[in-house]
């Protein structure tokens, strides 16, 4: 009988260490869910971008995408609003409304929404910022967007003398996200060609 007791109690204790060890996973993967991204599929993307228009690869800074971190997680706390840092680095911003994904049924007449992030790829990301490429004349170093647009998001990508990237996302309490890229050395210099 102590036997069986004591076994017993074992497994008592093992039962909270392991709700533990779970409630400790689940914080980890929520927590990653933020800022999880593909680092290498970004780096490829901008190094397509600059290939076409023959200037070298990026490398990924781990530096620079824990800069991007701090700020997107900031961004956060402000509710995902698209302000840049000014740090003196280069920094290309994104963000993403969150999807609708539903009804609910709240009383008789009335529903409530129901929020997810979107599904945004890194692709998705770096192309949002590539339709400015167009509008951007090597010629006359000259941007001709439309109105509200730039070709600075473009531009950055692209600039020359710029060597690293690094880019990190935070989802938002409204389930929105804001992505943050910062470069080194910053580009879109006035009165000078990204390349």
């Amino acid at each position: 009988m102590q036997q069986q007791s004591a076994i017993k109690g074992r497994g008592h204790l093992l039962l909270p260490a392991s709700v533990l060890i779970l409630s400790l996973l689940s914080a980890q993967s929520s927590t990653a869910q933020d800022s999880s991204i593909d680092a290498m599929c970004l780096l490829e993307e901008h190094n397509t971008l600059r290939a076409a228009v023959g200037t070298p690869e990026l490398h990924w800074s781990d530096a620079l995408a824990g800069q991007a971190a701090a700020w997107a997680k900031k961004l956060k706390k402000t509710g995902c609003v698209m302000k840049h840092s000014r740090t003196g680095l280069g920094e290309n911003i994104y963000w993403a409304s969150a999807w609708k994904s539903g009804t609910k049924s709240r009383g008789k007449n009335t529903r409530q929404w129901q929020f997810s992030p979107q599904p945004i790829t890194e692709k998705n990301v770096v192309a949002s910022w590539a339709v400015e490429q167009p509008w951007y004349s090597q010629a006359g170093n000259t941007c001709d967007a439309p109105p509200g647009k730039s070709c600075g998001h473009y531009t950055q990508m692209v600039w020359r003398t710029t060597r690293e990237v690094g880019c990190s996302k935070a989802i938002c309490d409204d389930s929105s996200q804001v992505w943050v890229c910062n470069y080194a050395p910053a580009g879109n210099i006035i009165g000078q060609r990204p390349y």
